[in-house]
């Protein structure tokens, strides 16, 4: 997955200070992980159908960038990995269909944060994840919580009640952020369980196979609406699916040859304040002052968890 391999990535491979061009690929992928989100508020189909939406067109694109080597321009071999299919075992294969159809609960899970509760609190429910990945860490690190985990903890749990407009069930921004939490809970698992499949894939081969787990699963789900989908919502799909995944996640790997891991982190931490941002430009839905004050506390806990993962 793009963005659940993204900030997972970031943290695990430390190379030196980027040039001009690798800071800007850096910024437009988190800027385009941060558009997926308006893409869900705005496409007129159902949840199920933009996950399959995306995992189609975002496999069919991975596709051509795998075989035509455009991932890594001159290191293309080594970051695409050649053909997704090629050099992968068959029980490899099985692992990352099955960690996409995580994948795929966890698409489903944000983009109902977006319909039901908006933009910022999706994206800023969805964004807690450090927390999760923490309090799953601990258990397999076998080890104390360091102060800095607890630190994030704390932050994410104020942020959350910041950005929480009432505890009533009823209202839509309440389910929504409810939605974003179990999206950030579930990309947790799937951040934990890339570092052990990443070691049998390349990060656009693991992907390719994740987009393909996708298809399986949700295919028998969303076929009856792909076939009365207007084209228009198709290209809308093919946009999410194309620019603001497959693309957005090759520039991002392409950064990572030269940005410093925790750089890396802390700008992909910026993918809700991207959001919320063209949500205010695009369509006039600012977020309140008590809610913003939330977004800094949860923002300023990924990247303080990026930082310290790459630290570590």
């Amino acid at each position: 997955m793009p963005e659940a391999r993204a900030a997972d990535t970031a943290a695990s491979v430390p190379t030196p200070q980027g040039g001009a061009s690798q800071q800007i690929a850096l910024h437009v992928a988190a800027m385009l992980f941060g558009a997926s989100a308006l893409f869900g508020e705005h496409i007129a189909a159902s949840s199920t159908m933009i996950v399959f939406g995306r995992g189609l067109f975002s496999w069919l694109a991975l596709t051509v960038i795998a075989l035509t080597g455009l991932a890594g321009l001159r290191s293309a071999s080594r970051l695409s990995g050649g053909a997704p299919w090629r050099g992968i075992s068959t029980a490899s294969a099985l692992r990352l269909i099955v960690a996409g159809v995580l994948l795929a609960v966890h698409w489903l899970a944000f983009f109902l944060a977006i319909k039901a509760g908006g933009v910022a609190v999706g994206t800023l429910g969805f964004a807690c994840f450090p927390a999760f990945v923490i309090l799953l860490e601990w258990p397999l690190r076998r080890e104390r919580p360091s102060l800095g985990d607890v630190g994030v903890i704390a932050l994410v749990c104020v942020g959350l009640a910041l950005v929480t407009p009432a505890f009533d069930w009823q209202a839509g921004a309440t389910i929504g952020l409810a939605w974003g939490v179990l999206s950030g809970a579930i990309y947790a698992v799937i951040a934990l369980s890339n570092r052990v499949l990443g070691a049998q894939a390349s990060p656009l081969q693991a992907s390719w196979w994740q987009c393909l787990g996708i298809l399986i699963v949700l295919g028998p789900f969303a076929w009856r609406e792909a076939v009365t989908l207007p084209v228009v919502q198709w290209g809308w799909l093919a946009c999410l699916g194309v620019v603001c995944t497959a693309l957005a996640y090759t520039l991002f790997i392409h950064a990572l040859r030269t940005v410093k891991a925790s750089q890396a982190a802390v700008v992909i931490a910026l993918e809700p304040v991207y959001a919320i941002a063209f949500a205010w430009v695009l369509f006039g839905t600012s977020p309140t002052l008590k809610m913003a004050i939330g977004g800094v506390c949860i923002v300023g806990a990924v990247a303080w968890s990026g930082s310290m993962r790459s630290r570590r």
